[in-house]
């Protein structure tokens, strides 16, 4: 049995230390790494909507022996230089010292219904991201794997094996990266969860009090009723998240994690064949911030790429 990886309380300390560690490091790699962008994606899957997107370009890209790929939402706080996340610089770090393989990285911001991606909109969230991000559809499955990558795709190659992409986000944008990869295994078999919003944000109800849009509540139910995707994901959540109309979230974030344990559980008892979910967690004593999923992100990123050492 492919366990899950059940591990303790994390002491953020730790982790922060650990990247204050490589700070001088990734301060003079910020300085040289390339980030192209932003540039902006017209949605056939949403008309009327605009989003930006950048493009870190791993140092010594080359075209002929393409990189992995990770592709991050809520990109315009993901490359914020001043935020909790700082995703290209601790790319950067951790590609230069050789922990991690070279990998090529979008991000993404959700749609804007506008003409042109307002100029002045900074960190705050465009007005099409419950609409993309908390739906269970295809459709944002759509949008990036139809029109967003072949996008990128147009200027740079990455690699096509789904070991080595992973998807990622926080608080939405974790549920969205799931969605993507839960639907799309063949397109991505690594997810990264931030504050994860498995709740019911997404569920709209009709005038008679029925559903007529479903939320991610639902999700584990779905694990524990749906055939196992090969899909290995690290959650992070806060004891202290959210608790509102839409759900709780850290008690979400733990139904995620107890239906995929169970699913893996139930697959080994009845003998079956084929791919166990690769799981691992880390509850946090924090909020519904990004902060915590930022101290993590360069131990959750060599985790999802242990088995795929980079070259020295």
């Amino acid at each position: 049995m492919r366990a899950i990886l059940l591990t303790a309380t994390l002491a953020i300390a730790t982790a922060a230390s650990a990247v204050a560690g490589s700070a001088a490091d990734a301060r003079s790699a910020a300085a040289s790494f390339r980030l192209e962008g932003p540039f902006e994606l017209h949605s056939r899957v949403y008309p009327g909507t605009v989003r930006r997107y950048w493009v870190y370009v791993p140092p010594h890209y080359d075209r002929t022996s393409p990189p992995n790929l990770l592709l991050f939402q809520d990109g315009q706080r993901a490359t914020n230089p001043a935020g909790s996340l700082k995703v290209p610089t601790v790319l950067d770090a951790l590609i230069r010292d050789g922990t991690l393989p070279p990998t090529l990285a979008v991000f993404v911001t959700p749609g804007h219904r506008a003409a042109t991606y307002p100029s002045d909109l900074g960190m705050q969230n465009p007005d099409h991201r419950v609409e993309e991000y908390d739906a269970l559809s295809d459709d944002y499955s759509r949008m990036t794997l139809g029109e967003l990558l072949p996008a990128v795709a147009h200027r740079w190659r990455f690699t096509d094996d789904p070991r080595r992409r992973a998807i990622g986000g926080t608080s939405s944008g974790a549920i969205a990266s799931w969605t993507v990869a839960w639907r799309h295994p063949e397109a991505f078999g690594n997810v990264l969860s931030f504050i994860g919003s498995y709740t019911s944000i997404g569920l709209r109800l009709g005038p008679d009090g029925a559903p007529v849009a479903l939320g991610g509540d639902l999700y584990p139910g779905l694990i524990r009723k749906s055939p196992i995707r090969p899909i290995r994901v690290f959650f992070q959540d806060g004891s202290a998240d959210l608790d509102n109309e839409h759900g709780n979230w850290f008690l979400a974030n733990q139904q995620m994690v107890k239906a995929l344990a169970w699913a893996n559980a139930h697959a080994d008892e009845q003998h079956q064949p084929g791919p166990r979910y690769d799981v691992r967690y880390q509850w946090t004593a924090g909020g519904h911030s990004d902060a915590d999923g930022g101290a993590l992100l360069p131990e959750a990123l060599r985790w999802i790429w242990r088995d795929q050492p980079a070259p020295r």
